[in-house]
């Protein structure tokens, strides 16, 4: 009796628990199917460069696998049983998904699958949500306290898994209940490679060549000081218990891991706090005064292609839209300038990102923009409104970024400035000082 490993936001073979226990798992002898599911809801959901770096993943994962990754397409809580039942397997195994969609799907499956486990082993996180909770069994709400938790809770070494790790199933010998499909070869261009192979080999030339500076250049966007690990941290191309095996002793590597923590810090609030995906965490900013008119409309319009006439906004919007990528502090920001300059609603501004990024997570995502818009746990202050033309001076001293993404800079064919920010600065905190 083989078992079933259903590859998810785990498309990697190396520092894979699943596979591990996959392959021990009891009558299976080793022998493993390897499927992924083609999930239409995703599909729907995921701007084409996400799509793509999917489907460049999941290729990788094949090469490495000699074509033995079976890929079908449907809904999970269908195609997974029949898959079992078509192997009579043993058991189901999985990575855990702690995001809101991802216990929904899985309760479904786990349903539909009867007498047959799912069993879960890992997650994408160094440390799982509802692992760190305070004294009281609550969990935090302030990332500072989190981290000193985090840190003292620790983590596993990186699974001794791989390609050899178990005997695969050729997909071939599977029978009717298959219903295999190709990996779609996809319509986007990605900036960087996608995949484990591609992943391990950009964090290694990350560790060697930059991680030392990474506390002060990574707020640099004019500067090539970050390591983009993202996206791969995303499709868990790669497992962050990898990486932090590198983080050791000095400020770059410390600073490294800090960023590490805040991923998982976001992960357990958004678990904690299923509601927060798309609704204020906190619920006071529900009566903020927010601008949705036909202007609105306009005003999102400008800042979506980079036309404000603010210099660094501008250039982040046109990367974010050029390369599916923007750096983290010009994420910042431009997501400030949305919701405290023009006074839109952040849901609008995350939607926007999540359509373009390849990176687009929901949990950093989402409370990556309530921080900016001070209505999330451990938000900026309300009354914390970025100056984008200082920002720009301090983090891009020189221009170099601007100039890059806003060729037509300082000619006459760029905009004006489409608002006044201490005028909307102003506004911003009349509007918070009106729900306090």
């Amino acid at each position: 009796m083989p078992t079933l490993l259903w590859f998810r936001r785990d498309l990697r073979l190396r520092d894979l628990p699943a596979l591990l226990d996959a392959a021990k798992s009891d009558g299976a002898d080793g022998q493993v199917l390897a499927c992924y599911v083609l999930d239409p809801r995703l599909h729907a959901s995921s701007g084409p460069r996400r799509l793509q770096y999917l489907y460049d993943a999941l290729r990788d994962v094949a090469d490495q696998l000699d074509g033995r990754l079976l890929v079908t397409e449907g809904r999970p809580d269908e195609r997974i049983p029949a898959l079992a039942k078509a192997i009579d397997a043993s058991a189901v195994h999985v990575s855990g998904d702690f995001s809101p969609f991802g216990v929904r799907r899985d309760e479904a499956v786990r349903a539909a699958l009867g007498d047959i486990p799912l069993e879960e082993s890992g997650s994408p996180y160094l440390v799982s949500p509802g692992r760190v909770t305070k004294d009281d069994g609550t969990p935090y709400k302030v990332f500072t306290p989190y981290f000193r938790a985090w840190r003292e809770h620790g983590w596993r070494a990186p699974a001794k898994t791989g390609p050899t790790t178990a005997t695969w199933v050729d997909p071939k010998d599977v029978g009717r209940g298959a219903k295999r499909t190709d990996i779609p070869a996809g319509e986007a261009e990605l900036d960087l490679p996608a995949g484990e192979t591609a992943a391990h080999k950009a964090w290694k030339s990350f560790v060697k060549n930059k991680i030392a500076d990474y506390g002060d250049d990574r707020n640099r966007p004019d500067i090539d000081g970050i390591s983009r690990m993202s996206a791969h941290l995303k499709f868990g191309a790669i497992h962050p218990r990898t990486m932090a095996a590198d983080l050791t002793s000095g400020e770059g590597p410390q600073a490294y891991l800090r960023e590490l923590a805040f991923r998982d810090f976001y992960a357990t609030v958004l678990h904690a706090w299923p509601r927060s995906v798309w609704w204020n965490w906190n619920k006071a900013f529900d009566a903020i005064a927010v601008d949705e008119d036909a202007d609105a409309e306009k005003r999102f319009a400008a800042w979506k292609a980079g036309k404000t006439g603010f210099p660094i906004v501008d250039a982040g919007m046109r990367q974010l839209s050029e390369s599916g990528f923007m750096h983290n502090r010009v994420r910042m920001i431009t997501a400030s300038f949305l919701v405290k300059d023009l006074h839109l609603p952040w849901q609008w501004g995350a939607r926007w990102f999540l359509e373009q990024l390849v990176d687009g997570d929901m949990a950093s995502n989402q409370h990556g923009w309530q921080w900016a818009a001070g209505c999330g746990t451990d938000a900026a202050p309300y009354f914390r409104v970025f100056n984008p033309d200082t920002q720009g001076k301090k983090f891009d001293p020189d221009g170099a970024y601007v100039q890059r993404w806003v060729p037509e800079y300082g000619s006459d064919d760029y905009p004006e400035p489409m608002v006044d920010h201490s005028a909307e600065r102003k506004e911003a905190l009349r509007r918070y000082e009106a729900i306090r």
